[in-house]
């Protein structure tokens, strides 16, 4: 199977609405997916690793958002690009959405149904609300950063890859009660204290990242831009004084993000 006819299934298995044989094909993808024979590359190979690591639920949504990405053809071109990134971001949230629904991976009303399930939340971020389940958190993620799904789900990929003893499992999807779309993770919980600017910059080095901007926490390297470096998501553990980074804005660094990137974003797929 070729690139072209790869995601001409995807597509086909979208618009029959997700019936069995769709969602065992789907199964299937994502299982040659996570053992390497279907090489998707969006992602280095240890990107993939990381994409995989966020469960098979992770892998078809990821899959699921490639192919609505398209192309232009179908905007008009009246629309600023703001505009045209809504509509790709839309698009992806109700593919992703009907398959969810299909499979049982969806919850109505997050905000409503988490702290019906686990309890009140204990802390909230930027694009995030989590939540405490004893040796985890759960966190329902938002698009505010990202806009379209799937810079969402390769910040998940990016995240396990770069920091894997705080990987983030993906769950399953669903909407707040405004209507806002959210990504349901689970992360493991770890104990621990703030860490200053100062060692998380000397982290950051030895990791092979640049500072680019001090006022909002940039990092990057020509691959990966990395940003919200604070003190309030990188920690120290209390037990092994081993310092964890448990949230971030990890991106594929595109010459787009003017952060000294070479990436180019694809969607195609090889197998092997």
């Amino acid at each position: 199977m070729n690139n072209a006819d790869f995601w001409t299934s995807i597509r086909t298995i979208i618009a029959g609405g997700f019936r069995s044989e769709g969602l065992l094909k789907l199964e299937d993808y994502a299982a040659e997916f996570i053992s390497g024979r279907l090489v998707y590359q969006r992602f280095s190979p240890h990107e993939q690793h990381g994409c995989a690591a966020g469960g098979a639920t992770n892998v078809i949504a990821s899959l699921l958002a490639g192919a609505e990405v398209g192309t232009d053809s179908t905007y008009s071109p009246t629309l600023s690009e703001f505009q045209r990134e809504r509509q790709r971001g839309a698009k992806q949230e109700a593919v992703i959405e009907q398959w969810a629904r299909t499979v049982g991976v969806w919850t109505e009303r997050v905000d409503d149904e988490l702290p019906r399930i686990l309890g009140e939340e204990i802390a909230e971020g930027g694009e995030a609300k989590v939540y405490d389940h004893g040796a985890t958190l759960i966190k329902s993620i938002g698009l505010d950063y990202f806009i379209q799904p799937i810079f969402a789900l390769d910040r998940i990929a990016l995240h396990n890859t770069y920091f894997p003893e705080t990987h983030l499992t993906v769950l399953g999807f669903g909407r707040d009660s405004r209507g806002e779309f959210k990504i349901i993770a689970e992360q493991p919980y770890i104990e621990g204290v703030p860490v200053d600017d100062t060692e998380i910059s000397d982290y950051m080095r030895q990791m092979g990242f640049e500072l680019r901007n001090a006022r909002n926490w940039t990092y990057a390297t020509p691959d990966i831009y990395l940003s919200d470096m604070h003190d309030e998501n990188v920690i120290r553990s209390s037990k092994t004084r081993t310092i964890f980074v448990i949230d971030c804005d990890i991106r594929i660094n595109t010459p787009e993000l003017r952060q000294g990137g070479t990436r180019i974003l694809t969607t195609n797929v090889v197998f092997l």
